[in-house]
């Protein structure tokens, strides 16, 4: 099963949330994201709700600041589990 993890602050610091499965609609969750953990799986992430805006794929892997996944900005507003 896929699970991501979602900080608000750099290195994994402030509020968080996670997922196991596609959310089209984070903004209730975090008001920003600068710090990933992807256990497992593979997810693309959204800079706006519904699957929309500028997007990126991360695979297994710690992201402690938004710019190593190559961020444009702190908003991440939704998520899709990727089949490997």
């Amino acid at each position: 099963m896929a699970k991501i993890i979602f900080c608000e602050d750099k290195n994994f610091q402030g509020h968080s949330d996670e997922s196991t499965s596609d959310c089209p609609d984070l903004q209730f969750q975090l008001s920003h994201c600068n710090s990933i953990r992807v256990e497992s799986g593979c997810f693309m992430i959204y800079e706006q709700p519904n699957y929309m805006g500028q997007q990126y794929f991360l695979n297994k892997g710690e992201y402690s600041d938004f710019q190593q996944w190559m961020g444009l900005s702190d908003s991440i507003k939704s998520c899709r589990v990727i089949a490997s």
